[in-house]
């Protein structure tokens, strides 16, 4: 059994607080060496270090001065190290920031902390935005 005190809000609150820090290295070291990361325009990341350097720009450029909020919505034990997690997510420069994608993380625990070993991120329909309050 495996014996920790890290825990998935722990996980959630680590990926925030880089995204609001703009650290695409911190970001990344969240995530598994081989994870794969779905963006919701469709495209794939493959591995850590494709994630950081992707989000060093996405940090400094496009996504620039961004805040992240993100609140599970359901956990679901898959084992005692593995979960899957589905949140409500969004990004923006007002507060609070609206939810508008659904994501789902796959987490494993390794050496007792939670990292994510695959990521799915989907724009939510008008239909689900009305459904889902802001951060």
């Amino acid at each position: 059994m495996t014996t920790t005190t890290d825990t998935v809000d722990d996980f959630f609150a680590r990926v925030t607080r880089a995204w609001n820090a703009a650290d695409a290295d911190a970001y990344a070291r969240e995530f598994t060496e081989e994870a794969t990361y779905v963006i919701f325009m469709g495209d794939v990341l493959r591995g850590r270090e494709q994630i950081g350097s992707t989000h060093a720009d996405v940090l400094t450029k496009w996504q620039r001065g961004t805040k992240m909020a993100v609140k599970p919505v359901s956990v679901t034990m898959l084992g005692e190290d593995v979960a899957s997690v589905l949140t409500v997510g969004g990004i923006g420069t007002n507060e609070p920031v609206e939810y508008d994608k659904f994501q789902t993380f796959s987490l494993v625990r390794r050496d007792g902390r939670w990292q994510c070993a695959a990521f799915q991120n989907t724009e939510m329909s008008d239909r689900s935005k009305q459904r889902h309050a802001t951060a």
